[in-house]
């Protein structure tokens, strides 16, 4: 038996082993970040260039050599952010659907500022909305705990008929599209206050001026009443709106108007977001 001073023979310690090396480190992101850059910096240059540039004249001006130009020219055509016509180089079709993503963006965040100013100003919900390929599209809503919108507790696109909204677009709507809409979205009551029928409906909007401001109460919601202006860009139908509690309804008009004249200021500009 082994003392406690002497281990057993299984147990004598063995000799350590040295170190292997470390695996090599992973290549640093910069090459990878660089060619990004220098990507970029291609495609802007392009882009610089209505009517195309070839290969040589785009080394030069990014101030790259040319052999990194050319790969990087290959890769970029082939992912279809460039296209190639006899040795000239223009945007592709991907770098187009980025560019018309980002105006997008931009146009819709004109917008969404532009509600949320209203809404703080005149004190209540402001919705946008437009009349679409045979539908009422709300398109964007700016609401916040002290001005809340109204639920959509039934479809706006199947009641157009019954909230200011949807009357405020059919109202810019000639007879025939009219007639078209509430033949698949026929007129019938959404409370004790909405409009009965088709007839009852057309008569009302045959009395309203096209870009006349077109208010209901609580034909939409109980307790709600709204108010909405009409706004057209070419053929098309658009409308700002707001909505209050049925007990600020002597606030409805005087807010609209309010509404009306901020909107006017700005009509140059926010049209151009009309498509988003």
């Amino acid at each position: 038996m082994a003392t406690a001073d002497t281990a057993p023979a299984h147990l004598t310690a063995v000799p350590a082993q040295p170190r292997s090396p470390d695996p090599p480190a992973a290549a640093p992101t910069a090459t990878l970040i660089g060619s990004v850059q220098r990507a970029m910096r291609l495609l802007e240059t392009v882009a610089g260039h209505e009517y195309g540039a070839p290969a040589k004249q785009l080394a030069r001006e990014t101030g790259l050599a040319l052999p990194t130009t050319y790969h990087l020219l290959r890769t970029l055509v082939h992912e279809g952010y460039l296209r190639r016509d006899r040795g000239l180089f223009f945007l592709g079709e991907a770098a187009e659907l980025l560019s018309s993503s980002a105006a997008q963006q931009k146009r819709r965040s004109t917008v969404v500022d532009a509600l949320a100013r209203w809404r703080d100003l005149v004190g209540a919900p402001v919705y946008y909305a437009a009349y679409r390929e045979g539908e009422v599209d709300v398109l964007c809503v700016s609401e916040s705990a002290a001005y809340p919108a109204v639920e959509e507790w039934a479809g706006f696109r199947e009641t157009a008929h019954a909230h200011a909204v949807g009357q405020c677009l059919l109202s810019q709507l000639d007879e025939d599209a009219r007639r078209d809409h509430l033949d698949r979205y026929p007129a019938q009551p959404v409370t004790p206050y909405t409009v009965r029928d088709d007839h009852s409906l057309l008569r009302r909007l045959e009395r309203t001026r096209r870009m006349d401001l077109v208010t209901e109460r609580q034909e939409y919601a109980l307790g709600t009443v709204c108010a909405a202006l009409p706004i057209t860009v070419g053929t098309m139908a658009a409308t700002i709106a707001i909505s209050l509690p049925v007990h600020q309804s002597d606030r409805l008009v005087p807010a609209a108007q309010r509404l009306q004249a901020e909107v006017g200021r700005l009509i140059g500009s926010f049209a151009l977001s009309i498509s988003i």
